[in-house]
């Protein structure tokens, strides 16, 4: 049987009974591995007979596994996809296979930029360069930007008028540029994007929605408008977002193993979502009459943190954008959508937390009516991606405090089946982006783009090494957050600091003091209750036991710069940087360049 036969690329629509079978077989998938993961727990606990406690272990380890398993389907189906079928891309988006590249621009689209308290030197470098390039291809007559301000500090709210008086100086006479500022932030991006709609939405076709650290060239921009224009029931179309060069070390990690993971992962999510895809809130087009007929949030009823305004408003769009009968999908392709990833520890959790919250506003969400079961599945998916965090701590809190009060609660457990589920766990942990790094390294382009394929090894063994440290402190700051959701008392929303800076130890004893106590305890609890147990206890309790000097590590300037230098974690945007990645005064670009000096990039001190 041909690839072909196996993944056929189609030049119309997938129909509803072929997305049903997809949707059926992802199901089936899902289901039989988390039964046989659930039989081999049970099998591995089950030589001593399954206590009550055990039985609790079991339905927390349950918790704990439908992310996972998805996480791992969709790579297994997305690396199939990349290597059997001609064009994966049209494979699981099939509105690509009939897209005109020449196609005139016809409708109107708003350039939606959000900001909030921001750095505003980097959004004028992004935005300038973005509105050059929308006046190269001729275009610029059907744009209109909106610098839509949430900002409430005096010094970058004026910031923010000089750079609009700016643009409208420069750009006013080919592409219109209006700035306004909100003096009440209430239902903070998603209240100012209503803002927008109720103002100005009926003036325009389409939004193009940005974040403060969001870059989209022409080229992208254009081909998003177009999918549009010839698809009138497309009503969001969300691009594959990558990361920015930089000069973080913390960054350059993460974003390396994002990139390895993202291709395989989201082709293989778009092949049973199809047209219920996602909408990740930024680098995306929205078509506004629906969006503004169909999408308005509802205020969540009660009190407390998780009443209120919807604080993750994407996915919530997205499904009711479904609702309303158009399509929202992903256009699974890398190239010309940015964004500028967390450049530290602390901020990396602290844009977690915010997500975490909002995830947990679901609960409120789920009964929803008229919503599709893929959509409702999804928006259960959101809220397990961060309940399944305590559902592991008190998995790893029980399983200790077993060792103690349980006899012969280490010699019941069965070492060759718990070792079968060991590797089966890490194996779906790491398939996406095992996943990815197969398919680059049967590519020599792509393999010469990361760095060659010494750099790429070396690149994902310090990479595995970096997730297995981070995951439990992730999993112990959404937790604790969780903890204080339950108990009445959310989080704020505050702006994020996206420069280089140094993490100091205050801040970092501030922020982690709750998992260097958990890695602390759980090593001196096993060493003293269960020594057999510790080596492969380790890994979850090294992690937050070093959690402090890890930020501090990966937030050192000098770390980044020797990560840069040597090509590590390298993404392909740092091997031929595009000319305009070079206009952005990003710090990690200048040193590439023959002549440049590492120490001449432009970071702030540490």
């Amino acid at each position: 049987m041909s690839s072909a036969a196996v993944f056929p690329d189609r030049s119309a629509h997938v129909s509803p009974s072929a997305m049903t079978r997809r949707r059926i077989v992802f199901a089936v998938l899902v289901g039989a591995s988390l039964a046989g993961l659930a039989l081999l727990m049970f099998a591995s606990m089950h030589r001593g007979g399954i206590l009550p406690v055990e039985g609790v272990l079991l339905a927390l380890f349950l918790v704990t596994l439908p992310w996972l398993v998805i996480g791992f389907w969709n790579a297994v189906i997305g690396l199939a996809l990349m290597r059997l079928s001609r064009n994966p891309a049209v494979a699981v988006n099939p509105l690509l296979a009939d897209e005109d590249a020449l196609a005139p621009i016809a409708r109107s689209t708003a350039i939606l930029v959000c900001l909030r308290n921001e750095e505003v030197e980097g959004v004028a470098r992004s935005v300038e360069t973005m509105l050059e390039g929308l006046l190269q291809e001729g275009v610029c007559r059907h744009f209109h930007l909106y610098l839509l301000s949430d900002s409430s500090w005096d010094e970058i709210i004026g910031a923010e008028e000089r750079l609009a008086a700016s643009l409208q100086a420069r750009w006013g006479a080919d592409i219109a540029v209006t700035y306004r500022r909100r003096s009440d932030n209430h239902a903070f991006k998603a209240g100012n994007i209503r803002d927008f709609c109720e103002r100005w939405g009926a003036a325009h076709d389409f939004a193009l929605v940005l974040d403060a650290d969001s870059y989209m060239d022409a080229p992208a921009i254009l081909r998003l408008v177009r999918l549009m224009q010839r698809h009138e029931r497309l009503g969001i179309v969300q691009s594959l977002v990558v990361g920015l060069p930089t000069m973080s070390a913390f960054a350059r990690i993460f974003q390396f193993g994002m990139r390895l993971g993202m291709r395989s992962y989201t082709l293989g999510s778009a092949w049973w979502q199809g047209d219920c895809g996602p909408y990740w809130g930024h680098n995306a087009l929205i078509r506004l009459e629906p969006f503004i007929a169909a999408c308005h949030l509802p205020e969540l009823s009660g009190s407390g943190p998780l009443s209120g305004p919807v604080l993750s408003h994407d996915q919530v769009e997205a499904v009711l954008m479904r609702r309303a009968g158009y399509e929202v999908r992903v256009l699974p392709l890398e190239g010309g959508s940015f964004e500028q990833n967390p450049p530290d520890l602390i901020e990396f959790i602290r844009r977690d937390l915010r997500w975490c919250h909002g995830n947990m506003q679901y609960l409120k969400l789920l009964g929803m009516k008229g919503i599709r079961p893929v959509s409702r599945m999804q928006l259960v998916l959101a809220i397990l991606m961060f309940a399944g965090s305590p559902a592991w701590v008190a998995f790893m809190m029980l399983s200790a405090g077993l060792v103690i009060f349980q006899d012969n609660a280490v010699l019941n457990f069965d070492p060759v089946l718990g070792g079968a589920l060991f590797a089966s766990i890490m194996g779906m942990v790491f398939a996406p982006k095992l996943a990815t790094v197969l398919d680059i390294l049967a590519t020599p382009e792509r393999r010469r783009a990361f760095g060659g394929t010494a750099r790429i090894l070396a690149g994902v063994v310090a990479e595995i090494v970096f997730s297995m440290l981070l995951a439990p402190v992730m999993a112990l700051a959404h937790t604790v957050f969780i903890a204080r959701l339950a108990l009445g008392r959310g989080g704020t929303w505050s702006a994020q600091r996206r420069g280089l800076h140094a993490v100091p130890y205050a801040s970092a004893v501030r922020r982690l003091w709750p998992q260097t106590l958990f890695g602390a305890a759980g090593v001196a609890w096993f060493a003293s209750f269960a020594t057999p147990v510790l080596i492969p206890a380790l890994p979850v309790f090294l992690g937050p036991l070093v959690s402090i000097p890890l930020a501090r590590w990966t937030a050192s300037l000098s770390w980044g710069r020797a990560a840069l230098a040597s090509g590590l974690w390298r993404i392909p945007e740092e091997a031929a940087p595009n000319p305009d990645l070079c206009k952005l005064g990003l710090p990690a670009l200048p040193a590439l360049e023959p002549g440049a000096a590492l120490a001449e990039a432009p970071v702030a001190a540490e």
